[in-house]
């Protein structure tokens, strides 16, 4: 059966390209990084910047990009998770996965260093929910002697346990190179995908 386009995806993803190409053509990269970046700090209250409302850059960090690998990279991994996710949970699923991913992802990176005063940019952590919902929605489970909703729960945790294992190895071999990665923010949004993906499905048939 031919199903329909992920207009949604394709949608959020042209958003986040023009809103880079835009940033990066009025030669505001740096400028755009302060003024809509996520910094835990600004949370604390330990700094305070000119720019948007700090409630805000949770959503408003996710358009934006430092180069054009980082955007790349991220829009492959929303074209390939997310119009796979949009089939099974709809165009209002992918809004949600990506707005509740972009504030579980700031809300990890703040508990792993609330005094930071790095802004976090890119769209990697609320993404990182569609890869979280893609696993649960898409993965393979092993039969298991527990009751359903043990094994899945076992699944859940299983998957989140390795994402965290990955994500640390990953921060932990850019930082010897001197590059960071929010590796924090993409346990959040993956997390996140993880327990959404059920209660969006159920949520997307509950009249089925």
């Amino acid at each position: 059966m031919k199903t329909a386009p992920p207009r949604m995806t394709m949608t959020l993803g042209a958003v986040i390209a023009a809103s880079f190409l835009l940033i990066a053509a009025l030669g505001k990269t740096d400028v755009a990084t302060v003024i809509g970046g996520f910094i835990p700090a600004r949370f604390s209250g330990l700094i305070v910047v000119g720019g948007l409302p700090v409630w805000l850059t949770p959503l408003s960090s996710a358009l934006l990009h430092a180069n054009a690998l980082h955007l790349g990279f991220n829009l492959l991994m929303l074209g390939y998770c997310g119009r796979e996710d949009e089939v099974a949970l709809g165009a209002p699923g992918v809004i949600v996965l990506f707005v509740i991913g972009a504030y579980a992802a700031s809300a990890a990176q703040y508990i792993a260093g609330p005094h930071s005063t790095m802004p976090v940019i890119g769209a990697s952590g609320a993404i990182s929910a569609f890869v979280g919902a893609y696993s649960i929605l898409y993965g393979q489970r092993k039969p298991s002697r527990f009751s359903p909703a043990a094994a899945r729960w076992l699944h859940i945790l299983w998957l989140a346990a390795a994402w965290v294992a990955v994500q640390l190895l990953l921060g932990f071999a850019s930082a010897t190179q001197g590059i960071a990665i929010a590796a924090a923010a993409h346990i959040g949004g993956f997390i996140a995908g993880l327990l959404l993906a059920r209660p969006l499905l159920r949520w997307r048939y509950r009249k089925a």
